[in-house]
Order: structure tokens, then sequence, then C-alpha cells
């Protein structure tokens, strides 16, 4: 039941605040302001119906430590964007032209971090604790990249391989950011950067999105292949390769810092051979 509680109340949290900024898209600072609402309120939701369903300290939005968290998964995510950018400029697939809409790319930061907060403490926050709670580390992180990948078919512009790259580059890494950390704000931190960057900084499409132009007046042209097409950069190899990198380094701190969750079952058949008379 702690699943059904805990996945209606942030979805609930997630529609309202989806449809609101959706209704003022067009008022930057009302985009901002209703975004910025939506993140904390979900973030907020998440806490209590965990404390009431779970009846514990929900440390993985402990607020102790919570901004450099979050300073630090941005940072991550808008480096991994614009190393993608970098190889696309590089190879004369993007050209920026000038100055593109500063209120635009404020309005985004709103929508983006709506996204984010929203998206991660439903796929990670609920969706992929509680299947690893009981499947193990990998089995949670292959059926939530899995899941994530398909959610994205419901956008504009998207197809199969949109939905396989996000699982892959976003799906799977965020996943591996959570557990590497054990908790929320990092993952909404690398989620919010990536964004960030692709809509707001780069006026890119998001996820096959129709997005607002944001700070940079910028085209994309070439090879589906490398620049995802009408998807936007989120469906470039460069950008599942970027994404593959950042996962592995997660995956190896996770390692490191004993986070990874074996399966219950393998677990309980090596205690019991412990625990067996010789």
């Amino acid at each position: 039941m702690r699943l059904v509680w805990q996945l209606a109340a942030v979805v609930a949290v997630a529609f309202v605040g989806g449809q609101g900024v959706a209704a003022v898209e067009g008022n930057w600072w009302l985009t901002l302001a209703l975004g910025l609402l939506t993140a904390v309120v979900s973030v907020l939701v998440y806490g209590w119906v965990v404390r009431k369903t779970e009846r514990r300290a929900v440390t993985e939005v402990d607020r102790a430590g919570a901004w450099p968290a979050l300073g630090r998964g941005t940072l991550i995510g808008v480096v991994m964007f614009g190393a993608v950018m970098t190889n696309l400029a590089a190879a004369g697939y993007y050209e920026v032209a000038g100055i593109g809409s500063v209120t635009g790319a404020v309005g985004l930061v709103g929508f983006m971090a709506a996204a984010a907060a929203t998206e991660e403490v439903l796929f990670r926050g609920v969706l992929f604790r509680i299947v690893e709670e009981r499947a193990g580390t990998w089995i949670a992180l292959l059926l939530t990249a899995v899941l994530f990948g398909l959610s994205h078919l419901l956008n504009p512009n998207a197809g199969l391989w949109g939905a396989l790259c996000i699982a892959v580059e976003a799906g799977g890494m965020l996943a591996a950011a959570y557990v590497a950390t054990r908790n929320l704000w990092v993952p909404i931190g690398v989620h919010f950067g990536w964004n960030f960057a692709a809509g707001a900084l780069f006026s890119t499409e998001v996820s096959g999105n129709d997005t607002p132009q944001g700070l940079l007046d910028s085209s994309t042209s070439g090879p589906v292949l490398l620049t995802g097409g009408d998807f936007g950069p989120e469906g470039s190899v460069y950008s599942v390769l970027f994404g593959v990198l950042v996962t592995l380094a997660f995956l190896w701190l996770a390692r490191r810092r004993g986070h990874l969750v074996p399966r219950r079952r393998r677990a309980a058949d090596a205690d019991t051979s412990i625990t067996l008379p010789r």
C-alpha cells in the first residue's frame, strides 16, 4: 500500500503543478514562480507521505547538505550537456547567431526545476527505492531506467530511439547518482542542470518538447544520430556516451561506498549458508 500512496501523492503534485506551469507558459515570471513552487512542494509532499507510510526519518531529502548536493549535481548536469554541445559545435552541427531570450531562459528555470524534482521523487525516490529493497540495485536500475525511457514516448517528436537514449543516458545515470549518494538532491541537481543547459542556455529541444527559446539564438542541423533531430541532443550518441561514462563513475563510487544492494533472496541465502551447522 505504501507504493500506492506514495505514487498517488507525487503524481498528484506533478499533475497539478505541471498543469499550472503549462497554463502560464507565456508569462516568464509566473512560470518561474510556479515551477519553483512545484519543485519545492513535490519534495515536501514526498517527505511527508514517506514519513506517514514508512514511519522513518526521510534521510534522502534531509535538508542538511541539500544546497551543496544540489549544486554539485547541477554542475555535473551542465558540464555533461556542455560537453555534448561542444562536440556538436566542433563538428559544425550547432551554431550560435547571438543572444536569444533572457526572460525565456529565466522562465525555463522554473519549468526545468519542476520537471527535475517531480520526476526524481517519482522515479528514484519512490519506484527505484522500493524496487531496490526487494530486487536489489541492478534489477531496480534496469527496470526504472526502462520505465523512465518509455515515459518520454508521450512527448512530442518522441520515438523509440529517443526513449532508448533517455533510458540509457538518464534513467540509468540518475538512478546511479542516487545509489552513490543515497540522497535525492544530487540526481535532482543533475537532472535540472542537464535540462537547464539544454533549454535555457543552449536553446535546444528538450526530450522532444517544443521548448521556448532560451539564452542563445542558436540552430542545430546535421545527422540525426549525432544531433538527435527533432527530439533534441538527448537523442544524440554523444549524450549516450557521456551518460554511460557518468553512470559508470557513479556506480564505481556506489560500490566503493558499499551502497549496492543485493537481491533479497541471495542475501537471505548467504545468511543461511553462514548460520548452517557443519
